[in-house]
């Protein structure tokens, strides 16, 4: 049973959240306290982290920013905020989503199966999973999920890896904004680009030399991005 931490500090959205979760076959966990649900996620064991901004103790970004550090699990984003400077700001911190309250219980528990099924596939056993993509210095495992740039290794987010991953699996193809987010988030896409754009540049961020001169992930103007082979 895969198991969900939420860290949300008003009780009844929790409770409601956990409910759907747990009525659709999850395991769910709820902490009200940034700080103590900092230290469970860092704990491990958990398959995905939802996950308030405003907290007592410990606010969300830096919850955000302290776990992918260390870990890949998928993190869900929750907040009233609706300025997309907290949306861009949360997901350059490394998460996966963001979902604006107030949001229908039955789209979070369909943004958590989309979430971990993808993560399950791309870290799963297969004989393709097992293979690495090389490209001019660029290396992709995606058994392992590393990532490493003339022979320095990368830490990558979960979503910026899927990312990069599917661009490398189909090089030089062109894929839209839209098309990225729906293949890499598993969610139709809604007219909102940021969540992608947010991701193409922390990766340039971490693979390019010169992130603004980029020669791995190419801008096609008006239309989206390519991986350059």
């Amino acid at each position: 049973m895969k198991s969900i931490l939420i860290i949300e500090d008003e009780r009844s959205i929790a409770e409601l959240q956990r409910d759907y979760l747990e009525s659709n076959g999850y395991q769910a966990d709820i902490e009200g306290r940034g700080d103590i649900g900092l230290a469970k996620a860092l704990e491990g064991g958990y398959d995905l982290v939802i996950l308030d901004l405003m907290l007592p103790n410990t606010d969300g970004y830096e919850i955000c920013r302290r776990i992918r550090q260390s870990h890949n699990t998928p993190i869900i984003m929750v907040s009233a905020k609706k300025e997309d400077v907290d949306k861009i700001r949360g997901l350059g911190l490394g998460a996966d989503d963001y979902m604006t309250k107030p949001f229908s219980p039955s789209e979070l528990v369909a943004r958590v199966k989309a979430h971990l099924a993808r993560y399950e596939r791309l870290t799963g056993d297969s004989k393709e999973a097992q293979e690495s993509i090389a490209i001019r210095g660029l290396t992709i495992n995606k058994a392992t999920r590393q990532v490493s740039i003339r022979d320095q290794d990368m830490l990558l987010t979960g979503k910026e890896f899927d990312l990069l991953l599917l661009l490398a699996m189909h090089p030089n193809r062109v894929f839209t904004k839209d098309e990225l987010f729906e293949r890499v988030w598993g969610l139709e896409s809604v007219g909102d680009n940021s969540t992608v754009t947010v991701h193409i540049r922390r990766l340039r961020e971490k693979i390019e030399l010169d992130p603004s001169n980029p020669q791995y992930i190419d801008t096609v103007w008006g239309v989206g991005y390519r991986l350059k082979v």
